[in-house]
């Protein structure tokens, strides 16, 4: 049942351009390496993204709970066991991408100092890539209703995957309290990050984000997961392999230049960067025309 939500939920696929948005330093590393940086979703937006799942689950187990639900202990374990898991299970790494590529809220965040670009990508060829790498696509959900939804359906697999569990005779002894139930959460875990890894706070919903996800990792130290510096942490990531054919560069159908004081001279040298290591977008590079104001 949960397995049927998750598949619908990535098989939207996307028509139009992707964007990512990075610094002048991220540009230097995504050219040089042919990859893109897929982080942790746990450590993505100030550790908010799970968290955010995480309340919807509580309010939704709050309300079961204060309507008679005939099993309290189901589902309080349920909600242990999840908060648990934010920040100990299993390993979920994203890379975001947005459908419009010169948003205000999105430059404020990359250029800051007048070193921000958007990078391009035809969404076939992210899509080719991504399934040489085993990742999926998903288009980020903000609707509050579509978000309560899918935590009732959620749920409602939990309450069915138990019913099943207690009438196969593998639970508890009857005057016993049931701790069993962790096996059942577990069988749920790797698609209930799934779709953690899609529900955005709906103040968001400008952004009209699609994320690349990686396979569930759950041995970090066998995988290939790398660390760099956050803010105020290390944060884990992966590399997102843009597969270039032959050691050709990568494939940018459009580029855009932040907000800049320094429009001519940034453009010029920025084109030169791409000539030199043979990338020339399909579109163009263009500016995006947003004044620069120093903070």
């Amino acid at each position: 049942m949960i397995r049927d939500i998750t598949a619908r939920l990535y098989s939207d696929i996307p028509q139009e351009r992707l964007y990512h948005y990075t610094s002048f330093t991220g540009l230097l590393g995504i050219v040089d390496c042919r990859a893109l940086w897929a982080s942790d979703i746990r450590y993505m937006n100030d550790s908010a993204e799970l968290k955010h799942t995480a309340d919807l689950i509580r309010t939704e187990i709050t309300h079961r709970i204060g309507m008679g639900h005939p099993k309290p202990d189901l589902l309080n374990q349920f909600l242990d066991w999840v908060t648990h898991r934010i920040t100990n299970g299993h390993m979920l790494f994203a890379s975001s991408f947005r459908s419009n590529g010169n948003l205000l809220s999105q430059w404020r965040g990359y250029s800051r100092l007048g070193k921000g670009v958007s990078l391009g990508f035809s969404p076939d060829y992210i899509l080719r890539c991504a399934e040489l790498q085993s990742f999926q696509i998903g288009r980020c959900i903000y609707c509050c209703d579509h978000q309560a939804l899918l935590i009732r359906q959620v749920i409602d697999a939990i309450e069915a995957l138990a019913d099943k569990h207690d009438r196969t005779g593998d639970s508890r002894e009857k005057n016993i309290v049931d701790d069993s139930y962790q096996s059942i959460f577990q069988m749920i875990e790797s698609d209930l990050l799934r779709i953690a890894a899609i529900l955005k706070h709906p103040s968001f919903r400008e952004e009209e984000e699609w994320r690349i996800i990686s396979p569930v990792i759950t041995d970090y130290v066998e995988a290939s997961v790398l660390f760099r510096e956050g803010t105020s942490m290390l944060v884990p990531y992966i590399q997102f392999e843009l597969m270039a054919q032959n050691d050709s560069p990568i494939c940018l159908d459009h580029l855009f230049l932040g907000p800049t004081p320094n429009i001519t001279i940034s453009m010029n040298s920025l084109t030169m960067f791409l000539s030199k290591n043979g990338i020339q977008p399909e579109k163009g590079i263009s500016y995006c025309q947003i004044p620069f104001r120093a903070r």
